[in-house]
Formats: structure tokens, sequence, C-alpha cells
């Protein structure tokens, strides 16, 4: 056998040993769950108490509709799509009912869902009339043959098949169009540098063992030509498989998808056993590597959740059934949840 035989036929077997370690033993009863709600330049004394509060209180309400699911045994999949409804619904946030302007005054959202037992995923992109992307994805991933409709065809299947469809006026928020109308004098000035990157996200583990991510964006102010950034594309934004990672990205979406950058995070874990928060690491470091910005959250096999970032910030959060009692992080400085 040849040198690069056995090399591959060694790969195989790494790929193989991780899949087969699967799902940690449902007679364990573990859950986690990991959020993120976007990150930027994120310095202590840019956000006033009041608001810094504020974000608080979004991520562990979206934490304890999370739990729920997963404390009630529910499927890690319904999990972070409880979640992440939660972070759609509230303005705070670039995603849903908070997304930002593009540079023609739309709200264009974009989503994806994988449920790692499976590997199927939906997703969806510039869609302009569903309350909540994150379920379309959903709907797109169980109900059609796709992974990823875009536009008017996602507005059409998500009124097919009746989701939650609102008037596009339901998405704007003054704070939003007026980040819009600075962004129009100057390209720059609207990107608030505290939360530049706006996007949000969950990834779980569930009772039987089963992990899950999902992700959902407005995308970024002032984008054109119907830009999509990695929120959307599977392997890049997000990505899942039992017995290896869950992950979802926020960040300057071209750098992700260049990089594959959820996908890299599994393949790290499963092909060079790395742990969790190193692969998150590494993977942060070859997009920054190439130019660009932003974090991601990941969470391995066992439910081990880790946050990686070159920002100055990240909103994010985790709870689990061995630590009960959510935890939140905003600042880079400030402690990662576990």
């Amino acid at each position: 056998m040849t040198l690069s035989k056995i090399r591959a036929v060694s790969l195989s077997v790494l790929a193989v040993a991780a899949l087969l370690a699967g799902p940690a033993s449902a007679a364990e009863g573990r859950w986690s769950l990991a959020i993120h709600g976007g990150a930027g330049v994120i310095k202590r004394g840019d956000l006033t108490p009041e608001k810094e509060a504020a974000y608080r209180t979004g991520l562990h309400a979206a934490m304890a509709a999370g739990a729920k699911v997963l404390k009630a045994g529910g499927s890690s999949l319904d999990a972070v799509e409880a979640t992440v409804r939660v972070l759609e619904d509230n303005p705070l946030f670039n995603a849903g009912k908070g997304a930002v302007f593009t540079a023609e005054g739309k709200n264009e959202l974009d989503a994806s869902i994988m449920d790692g037992k499976t590997l199927k995923a939906g997703a969806v992109a510039g869609v302009t009339r569903t309350k909540n992307p994150i379920s379309l994805a959903r709907a797109v991933m169980e109900q059609s043959p796709h992974v990823l409709l875009a536009r008017d065809g996602a507005d059409q299947f998500s009124k097919e098949k009746g989701l939650e469809q609102v008037d596009p006026s339901y998405f704007r928020t003054e704070e939003r169009w007026k980040q819009l109308e600075t962004w129009r004098k100057n390209h720059q000035a609207a990107l608030d540098p505290t939360h530049l990157f706006g996007t949000v996200g969950a990834v779980a583990l569930d009772q039987a063992g089963h992990v899950a991510a999902a992700t959902s964006t407005g995308g970024m102010t002032g984008k054109r030509w119907g830009r999509i950034g990695d929120s959307p594309i599977i392997g890049a934004g997000t990505y899942a498989r039992d017995g290896v990672c869950a992950v979802s990205a926020t960040g300057s979406g071209e750098y992700f998808i260049r990089e594959s950058a959820a996908r890299q995070v599994c393949d790290r874990i499963a092909w060079k056993g790395q742990g969790v928060q190193q692969a998150g690491d590494d993977t942060i470091k070859s997009i920054g590597a190439i130019g660009g910005d932003g974090g991601l959250i990941a969470m391995d096999g066992q439910g081990r959740a880790a946050f990686s970032m070159n920002d100055l910030g990240m909103y994010r959060g985790a709870v689990s059934s061995a630590h009960p009692v959510a935890k939140t992080a905003i600042f880079a400085d400030e402690p990662s949840p576990r």
C-alpha cells in the first residue's frame, strides 16, 4: 500500500471513530445550550448600564426558551429554533425584528438550521415577510427537497407553508433606520461598532445526545445587489454533526464563507483531534489571517461549549444541566460562560 493510501485510510479511521463515538448516552440526561447575539468592537463603557442590562436580559430570555425544551427532553433542533426565535423577536439584535436595512431601505433576512443527527439542513436568504426566518429555514429542511431558498421564492414558499407573515414595515426600527441614513452620508459611520457583526445563533446538545445549530441575521447595513453572507450558508455560518460538533458564526461573512468556518471547526475536531475550544480559536485565526473579523460559538459532541472571537466583544451565553444557572458575557476580557 502506498504512503498516500495509508494516510487516506488513517484519516478515514479518525473520521469514522469520531462518528462512532456518536451522541452522548441518553441515560446520562445531559443537555447543553450556548448562544450568541453578534460580535463587534464592544469596549467597557461603550454601552450604557441600561443597554448592557437589556442585552443580558435578552440573552437570558432566549436561553430560557431553549433550556425549557432541553430540560423537558425535547430535541436540540427544537431548542435552537426556540432560542433563535426569541432573539429574532428582540429589536436589540440584528435578526428578525431588529434587522438592519439594505442600501435600498429594505429588510432582507437570512437564516439557517442544521440537524446533527441526520445532517439535514435548511436555509433562506433575502426573505422579507416571514416573522421568524429561522422557522422558515426549518420548513425548507423538513418540507422541501431543497437546502437553500432565496428572495421571492423563499417568500412564496413561506406563504404556502402557512408560516406567520408580516408586513415588511414590521421589521422597521428607528434605530436601524437612523443607522441607514447615516450610512448614506458616510458609508462607515452607521456601522455601529458595538454591534458591527449583528447575527444571532444557538447550538445545543439534547438528552438523547444529538446536536443542532441555528443562525439568523439581517445582514449588513447598506448591503447591495442581493448580498448574502455566511449565515444561510451551510458549512460557513452553520454546521452540526452528531458526535463531533455544532457551530454558529457571526462576523464578516465573506471571510467565513472563504474559510468554510463552521465546517472547519468540526473538521479540526474530527480529523485533527483538537478540543472544541482550540478548534474554534484556530478557525478564527485562519479567518483573521485573510482579513476577517467576528466570532463563533461551538459545542462538541459531549456538550462542551466554546466561544472564539477576534473582536473586542461578542454577546454570548450558556446554560446546561451541569450549570443550570444561565450565564452571559459581552466583553472580550470577560470570561465566557461554560
